[in-house]
């Protein structure tokens, strides 16, 4: 199909869809402060509808244009939270880097093991999908997006500060 001279629009789409989509986070940031933690929900359900399709369909012999694009999507939210957490980790006042900061835990953890972890997961998560574009194999396409959005899934989980299992003083919202 040919579209303005396009013969193949999915060829360049994944990269315009990334382009157009940077901005999304610093306007969530000015115009929802407070209510950008609905986004991570967004996040999570597709790290694990990405990890359970390629599941699914990892003995089926196919990597079609859809798996590239869940999976694409996946990374792109993960990095857009990303963005909105570097925005909230200079504005925040969880984040106070004052004399003896690392002996506090709550200061410690929002300060440095939360970014660190958050950071880590992303670039897996990133690392994941290119090996799976660079792979030929489709089983293994699939193998490597499960195991690497699966790796990176359970860093984030552990990086969140759980209501009720750290004393934070952070609720969910």
């Amino acid at each position: 199909m040919e579209l303005l001279g396009i013969s193949d629009l999915w060829t360049i789409m994944p990269r315009t869809v990334f382009i157009a989509l940077i901005p999304i986070p610093f306007l969530i940031f000015k115009y929802f402060k407070g209510k950008w933690l609905y986004l991570s929900p967004l996040v999570l359900g597709l790290l694990v509808f990405a990890i359970f399709n390629a599941l699914s369909k990892r003995n089926s012999g196919k990597f079609e244009k859809s798996d590239k694009l869940i999976n694409l999507f996946a990374m792109v939210f993960v990095h857009m939270q990303i963005l909105i957490g570097l925005l909230l980790y200079f504005t925040s006042g969880k984040v106070s880097f004052t004399s003896g900061w690392m002996k506090v835990a709550q200061l410690r953890f929002f300060g440095m093991e939360h970014l660190l972890m958050m950071v880590i997961a992303a670039v897996l998560i990133t690392i994941g999908r290119r090996k799976s574009e660079n792979s030929t194999n489709t089983r293994l396409k699939h193998k490597k997006i499960v195991t690497f959005y699966l790796i990176g899934l359970l860093i984030i989980l552990a990086a969140i500060p759980w209501p009720g299992l750290r004393n934070f003083g952070t609720g969910w919202y």
